[in-house]
């Protein structure tokens, strides 16, 4: 069983879901993007002996939206995920990242390194970079889909289970129940249907972004021991790799899976036995 509780964060509200004994080890958990919490609903019964904490990243599942006109920056989530860090009274985690959540994970563990004590990264290990030559021009065509379209709308569906068929046949296919895990946390009421409640400000593009030199300072800088899980039908694995000697201590481990390989029952329980196994030795340390 899970509970879900939230609190206020500068004015906007911060949703979590939350497993485990409060007195076991402390997990926080990020998602990807577009996703929420429930993303780890498959994994989290599994992980015996810790206390998992899922948050719903800004914009994300019930978590409130950042102002209108305020960017949707990655590293912004790093303040929150510290804020709910504190909020808990937990000063030393572990921490849990899927995708685009994996990349927050990493550059928490860069500016925090005495508080993070392990990364276990899914399908992601860092933000997206750049050339440093194209930023100028990729900053200019942002800022030029910023003024047009301010605030994309996201198209209503008839019925929730039009909305789980989507996810079932999305870029990157699920099972029904993860369909119906993400939906129930991540759709609402609406007057012409149902919709998402994700900020559609999340599907415009970045207006700052970062270049290769700059994620590499990050990737440098993490000195918490980092397990790297990749599914052998996920996304981009070459740049992961290419990126992965740059950490001080990281292991690999290639799994059967597409890019939400967590929300399968045999991946997850691969996964769950690598972190649980990695923190009963870290504590054994």
């Amino acid at each position: 069983m899970y509970s879900c509780w939230n609190f206020e964060l500068h004015g906007r509200r911060l949703a979590v879901m939350e497993w485990g004994d409060p007195s076991a080890t402390p997990v926080i958990a990020l998602h990807g993007w577009l996703d929420n919490a429930a993303t780890f609903r498959q994994l989290a019964p599994l992980l015996s002996g810790v206390r998992l904490i899922a948050i719903d990243m800004a914009g994300h599942g019930e978590s409130g939206h950042r102002p209108s006109g305020s960017p949707y920056y990655i590293w912004d989530n790093v303040a929150d995920v510290l804020a709910v860090a504190d909020q808990l009274g937990v000063e030393r985690f572990s921490v849990l990242g899927h995708s685009m959540g994996a990349g927050v994970a990493m550059m928490l563990a860069a500016c925090v390194p005495d508080r993070v004590a392990q990364l276990f990264l899914i399908e992601g290990l860092a933000p997206l970079v750049y050339e440093a030559e194209s930023l100028p021009r990729l900053m200019a065509e942002a800022l030029s889909k910023h003024r047009r379209l301010e605030r994309r709308t996201l198209r209503p569906y008839d019925s929730v289970e039009q909305a789980v068929q989507a996810r079932i046949n999305g870029r990157w296919p699920v099972s029904r129940q993860a369909a119906q895990w993400l939906v129930e946390r991540g759709l609402e009421r609406c007057p012409t249907g149902w919709r998402w409640r994700s900020d559609p400000a999340l599907l415009l593009p970045s207006v700052v972004r970062l270049s290769d030199a700059q994620v590499e300072a990050f990737l440098v800088a993490v000195r918490a021991p980092v397990a790297l899980v990749l599914g052998d039908k996920g996304i981009d694995p070459e740049r992961m790799r290419r990126q992965l000697p740059l950490l001080a201590d990281a292991r690999l481990h290639v799994l059967a899976g597409n890019h939400h390989l967590h929300l399968e029952a045999g991946a997850a329980a691969e996964i769950a036995t690598l972190i649980i196994n990695s923190l009963r030795g870290s504590s054994a340390d």
